[in-house]
């Protein structure tokens, strides 16, 4: 059998984390741990649907189950099976779509490899084309060429001005300053806004590979995540993000054997 990934979703009020934990626990009483492996996942959208637990790569989803019902999930999927007891959904509908997808109303490009892929593993991200773009940006770019593209895509900033990124980008490169930052201000202040939190607690290198883009686009060699506290997971997979980032030379002092110093900070509001 090929390996399955369960992703598992609590609401904020689980803090320990009862149903990620039972399941983490069948499955190595079963010896189970080289067919699945138990993955946190970052919030997929069913607010009053939780716990949530999404079986990939088949992509069956439950929810509304109780931690009790972790070994009947389990032994279902172990059969090829599905439990349609708390089956949510078993078709295509949440499975990546495909970028020349013109028919699906669920069109994602920032979000498109969230709950697809293990958010904690650098390995992972890399093996689907993660820092490949950065990889671009040193060796094949330089910063006006790196804007140039920016300005090409049309990218526009998403909180509310819309603001032309590219041109952002232009006009700060072309400041007379020593020193320079990039910021991503992922406070993420607005009520029931979950944008940015989706995008660190499922796929945290995304963020930094952004902004080591924008850094090298404008001339700077220090960025920061600011994440609000009350986003635990959030934070947590970030500050192992650019752990394992600095463990692998891709941030540091000689990003890709370059020369080049690029830092990131994480730091909680």
């Amino acid at each position: 059998m090929n390996k399955q990934y369960i992703f598992v979703w609590e609401p904020a009020a689980s803090k320990d984390r009862p149903v990620y934990n039972t399941f983490v626990k069948l499955i190595n009483e079963k010896n189970l741990t080289g067919s699945f492996e138990v993955i946190r996942s970052p919030f997929i959208g069913f607010t009053t649907d939780g716990p949530i637990a999404r079986v990939m790569p088949d992509g069956a989803i439950y929810t509304k189950f109780k931690a009790e019902d972790a070994g009947a999930i389990i032994d279902a999927h172990v059969k090829g099976g599905r439990l349609e007891k708390f089956l949510l959904s078993y078709d295509n509908k949440f499975l990546p779509v495909k970028e020349k997808d013109n028919t699906s109303k669920q069109f994602k490009i920032v979000l498109r490899n969230i709950g697809y892929l293990d958010p904690e593993s650098i390995d992972e991200y890399i093996m689907r084309g993660g820092y490949k773009a950065l990889e671009k940006a040193l060796f094949v770019l330089d910063g006006e060429k790196v804007i140039a593209e920016m300005k090409t895509s049309g990218l526009r900033g998403r909180g509310g001005a819309g603001f032309p990124t590219g041109l952002k980008w232009e006009l700060t490169r072309k400041e007379k300053n020593d020193i320079k930052y990039v910021i991503c201000n992922a406070d993420e202040g607005d009520p029931g806004a979950f944008m940015n939190r989706s995008v660190m607690e499922g796929n945290p290198h995304s963020v930094i590979e952004g902004l080591m883009i924008a850094a090298r686009a404008i001339g700077a060699d220090q960025t920061f995540v600011y994440v609000r506290a009350e986003y635990p997971l959030a934070v947590e997979r970030m500050k192992r993000a650019v752990a394992d980032a600095e463990r692998e030379g891709i941030l540091g002092n000689d990003v890709f054997g370059t020369g080049l110093t690029l830092k990131c900070d994480v730091m909680e509001g």
